[in-house]
């Protein structure tokens, strides 16, 4: 069987998450040894006589594909060899993607994190998707959003108890309607201001 045929059965046989292989080629002639180390250049084997070792990986250098290619050229020069694999290993398993937090229950945990008598934030809600937009301004609205460079979403003031901005509970509220219509995002505040107090029109001081 062609140096070629024996890497395709070999890809066969391995387990279906392998990830890398470390293969050994033993060559019927010793005389083939450095013709055959420099046509496998590529994968950086190491030669002791007539046997050439090297490592091949699914994800990283070098390929599959690549190693077909250059045991092509060996098949091509006749060069007749037995191709074992020596050790293999499997890709760790990807990590479950993070579940993402609602906006009502995102805004609660940062409010908690405030100081006790915070009295003024500034938010910042973040969508998923541009597609969002004008249904997001349309929950929000009482909530006077405004938008901020390209960026999809919204910035809004909230208060506690009075001041510039609405009110916490509003704010709640507005953003449980965004989970209710399953808009997709983030919520942050921004910075947070304790014990101000308003002056006529220039906002909490």
């Amino acid at each position: 069987m062609s140096l070629v045929g024996q890497w395709q059965a070999i890809q066969r046989d391995l387990p279906e998450g392998w990830d890398e292989a470390r293969v050994r080629l033993q060559l019927a002639e010793d005389g083939d040894s450095e013709r055959a180390a420099a046509l496998l250049g590529p994968a950086n084997p190491g030669q002791r006589g007539s046997v050439i070792s090297f490592s091949v990986a699914r994800r990283h250098w070098p390929s599959p594909d690549l190693l077909t290619r250059m045991l092509g050229l060996l098949d091509r020069e006749r060069i007749a060899g037995e191709l074992h694999v020596v050790t293999s290993t499997e890709a760790a398993p990807a990590p479950p993607p993070a579940e993402q937090q609602a906006f009502a229950a995102a805004w609660k945990d940062e409010l908690a994190g405030l100081p006790a008598d915070w009295s003024d934030v500034y938010a910042e809600a973040e969508l998923d998707s541009s597609d969002y937009l004008d249904r997001a301004a349309l929950l929000l609205a009482p909530l006077n959003p405004s938008r901020y460079g390209e960026q999809a979403g919204f910035r809004f003031r909230a208060a506690r108890q009075f001041g510039y901005g609405a009110s916490g509970q509003m704010a709640q509220r507005c953003l449980e309607r965004l989970d209710e219509e399953g808009i997709r995002g983030s919520i942050s505040v921004l910075w947070a201001l304790s014990d101000t107090r308003p002056v006529q029109t220039q906002g909490p001081v």
